[in-house]
């Protein structure tokens, strides 16, 4: 889809006709917005559906007025945009019925196909990087050249990534870091999405960051056009989840109380990046998860089932990234393996690496390196123990010199004396 496609589907509807919903759809949803409000203008209703009043918001009020379930209590100007309506008590009756079948209240939600067609044309895979903006990305970690063109290739393509290894080397922290890569430029999702005449709510405060609102957020074409409302003009989504994850939060998730749905992790991460922490710890069999993923990882496809058991396609067009620190093999086969295009182990650093991350610390936390407290770090705690090394070390014990050079009231140096006192309080002896 080119840029010119994609602006019309998000131009601002002129009629019922424009906004790919029924008029019953909207006037239910204008009802039940009066209903909840107790009175409210015109205005008020075309915030709530994030609809403009000439052409929808107008038509379904004055549809609303003539079949008596609405009165008209007052205006403060002139015209019906002013106009101030409450509910009258057959429309009483007609929201409890109403209430009955969905009791979603908030902007008017998008057809998904609309929402398909948007999504796709967003797509995480159509990022465009340059070496520079990898590198100034990870700058602070201790990183071979070779890995970041190899993590920058990844997310150009938007395929799926693994990321495994012993713990405590930065998996999460280098996720973290691609993610802000892959969220450079902003995207558009609805608030929520209509199938048949069922609604899914998409946008999650808790998980999406505005970037704007959609009604203002400038057009690329043409910075006069209006675009819909009923879009929320985002960041790049990032969903981490980790031991938690189960396989009925992939699915939509129903609400028997409200009688809407609620849009899966995946559904929110589309567009943007979803990273499975901790990979072979969630509370089912790895295999499970991974079988579940198998068709959206190959097609970009996903299927979802509404309660009624119907099912239903979504995009599913997001990068997803695997961070694990147990073994592959044990985790997973090969054929799964061959369906994530990347694999990328995060080792052990050398002892080369140690002390580029021990000096990059020092200097972040405002510590005086000094070489006799690293040689004695690496011989008394790494050689004579023995111990691996790992490259959240350095921070931690670094941290801890921080708290005993406050306590003590002494400058913060990497002395031996100080990275003793630390390293025996950090480490444990098991």
């Amino acid at each position: 889809m080119d840029e010119v496609q994609r602006e019309r589907l998000l131009k601002r509807p002129l009629s019922i006709r424009d906004t790919g919903l029924t008029m019953g759809m909207l006037s239910e949803l204008s009802l039940k917005l009066i209903y909840t409000g107790g009175e409210i203008g015109a205005s008020g209703v075309c915030d709530g559906l994030r609809l403009p009043f000439a052409g929808v918001v107008q038509e379904v009020l004055q549809l609303l007025d003539r079949e008596e379930l609405v009165n008209i209590v007052g205006a403060e100007g002139f015209g019906e945009r002013s106009y101030r309506y409450t509910i009258s008590r057959k429309g009483v009756e007609r929201v409890y019925q109403v209430m009955e079948r969905n009791q979603y209240v908030g902007p008017a939600p998008v057809p998904l196909e609309r929402y398909s067609a948007i999504l796709r044309a967003q797509a995480a895979r159509e990022v465009v990087l340059e070496e520079a903006e990898v590198r100034a990305a990870f700058q602070g970690l201790v990183i071979d050249p070779a890995i970041l063109d190899r993590i920058g290739t990844a997310l150009m393509s938007g395929q799926s990534l693994f990321l495994y290894g012993p713990t405590g080397n930065g998996k999460t922290v280098m996720a973290s870091r691609m993610a802000k890569l892959v969220a450079t430029d902003p995207i558009y999702i609805p608030y929520a999405v209509s199938v048949d005449s069922h609604v899914i709510k998409v946008y999650d405060e808790f998980d999406h960051r505005p970037a704007g609102r959609a009604g203002s957020a400038p057009s690329a074409l043409n910075p006069t056009t209006l675009l819909d409302e009923r879009w929320v003009y985002i960041e790049r989504p990032t969903i981490v989840v980790g031991g938690e994850l189960t396989l009925s939060s992939l699915d939509l998730i129903w609400d028997p109380a409200v009688k809407y749905y609620e849009a899966p992790l995946q559904m929110k991460a589309n567009g943007g990046m979803f990273l499975v922490d901790d990979f072979g710890r969630q509370r089912m069999d790895p295999q499970e998860l991974l079988n579940r993923w198998i068709v959206p990882l190959e097609t970009r496809v996903d299927y979802l089932s509404l309660h009624t058991g119907k099912k239903i396609e979504i995009p599913f067009e997001q990068l997803v990234v695997f961070a694990t620190n147990l073994d592959p093999a044990r985790l997973v086969d090969e054929a799964f393996l061959r369906r994530i295009r990347y694999k990328l182990k995060v080792d052990n650093p050398s002892i080369e690496d140690f002390c580029r991350v021990f000096r990059a610390v020092c200097q972040a936390r405002g510590v005086q390196y000094r070489q006799e407290g690293f040689d004695y770090l690496v011989e008394e705690w790494y050689v004579k123990r023995p111990r691996e090394f790992k490259n959240c070390h350095p921070r931690d014990i670094v941290d801890q010199l921080l708290d005993i050079a406050r306590y003590m009231h002494l400058e913060p140096v990497a002395s031996p004396k100080l990275i003793a006192m630390a390293a025996s309080s950090y480490f444990a002896d098991l």
